[in-house]
């Protein structure tokens, strides 16, 4: 049984940790930090935290405000509202001039499953990594989020992050640090390859024991930047497999999916699938794994598109 943690526990976390060794960071919040879990922050170092109520395009622009100061600012809020209602001020005050402000966006997906189609962030991520400037990054878990913090701590300019409100299994190794575009090969396999990202590469490495048992070796890599999206890796990693597979918790236009698809088409003649949300909003729901159920992102859905890809 692989252990689960808390990947916005590991943001707060990691906020304190780099406070302790850096004074010039500073942390926003959005009226929501005892949910993205700034809040840690706030405990450790009152006067370095600003509360700036439900005004995120005031957010946007404070931080922005104070990197042109010298301050590296981590500010925080829902997903659908961080990509979402300030738009236009990462993209005119962050953005545009590469300030130095990173980015949190909270809840993302379908992980917010009780709060339906208005909390639930099915495409911050496609939105946001069409913005020039920006990295955007998708942990898989809470070890390789606090890799990733420290890195947006260091990286100078703008960055975005997307964080899973539940608590996922672990698989990043404790050492070593992040590096922005490199994908991670989790499971090993020649039929398939799964490009997966978030919570899907769970559901990924689930369906490909589901797949060996069937005879069918699948790869399982962890794509866990969504841009840059690196050509050299993608292309690594896609040669000599007979079907190419992409999952993602996210809406399919603009996605993940998309953006494997474009890397290898006139490189390598493969058949292609992709395992995404369709154009189509969230909904409310007992729990989290009836939404990846319904929407076509579980283990079965995987598996079953493995398989029947492979069959084209």
């Amino acid at each position: 049984m692989v252990e689960k943690q808390s990947l916005r526990k590991a943001y707060g976390d990691a906020l304190v940790e780099l406070g302790k060794q850096n004074s010039d960071i500073v942390v926003l919040e959005a009226d929501l930090g005892k949910s993205t879990m700034s809040c840690l922050f706030k405990e450790a170092f009152p006067e370095r935290y600003f509360e700036m109520g439900i005004a995120e395009q005031n957010m946007a622009g404070t931080s922005a405000g104070l990197a042109l100061a010298g301050k590296i600012p981590f500010y925080s809020t829902f997903a659908v509202f961080a990509a979402g209602r300030a738009y236009d001020q990462i993209r005119c005050a962050i953005a545009i001039p590469g300030a130095n402000v990173k980015i949190c966006g909270s809840s993302c997906g379908l992980s917010d499953f009780g709060d339906g189609k208005t909390h639930q962030s099915v495409e911050d991520g496609n939105i946001i990594k069409t913005l020039p400037n920006l990295i955007v990054l998708n942990p898989v878990d809470a070890v390789e989020l606090k890799k990733m913090v420290c890195f947006m701590a260091r990286h100078k300019g703008p960055v975005y992050i997307r964080v899973n409100r539940n608590d996922l299994p672990v698989y990043t190794k404790p050492e070593g640090e992040f590096t922005p575009g490199k994908m991670n090969c989790l499971r090993e396999g020649r039929d398939a390859v799964i490009f997966a990202t978030g919570a899907l590469v769970w559901k990924s490495l689930e369906a490909a024991e589901k797949l060996q048992a069937d005879g069918i070796s699948a790869q399982v890599v962890n794509v866990s930047t969504l841009k840059p999206l690196l050509r050299e890796e993608v292309l690594k990693y896609a040669a000599g497999k007979k079907a190419v597979i992409t999952a993602e918790e996210a809406t399919v236009t603009g996605g993940l999916g998309q953006g494997i698809a474009a890397n290898i088409m006139g490189e390598i003649n493969v058949p292609f699938a992709q395992v995404a949300i369709n154009d189509e909003f969230g909904i409310s729901a007992h729990n989290y794994e009836d939404l990846l159920e319904k929407y076509g992102l579980s283990t079965r859905h995987i598996y079953e598109t493995v398989k029947k890809t492979l069959k084209r």
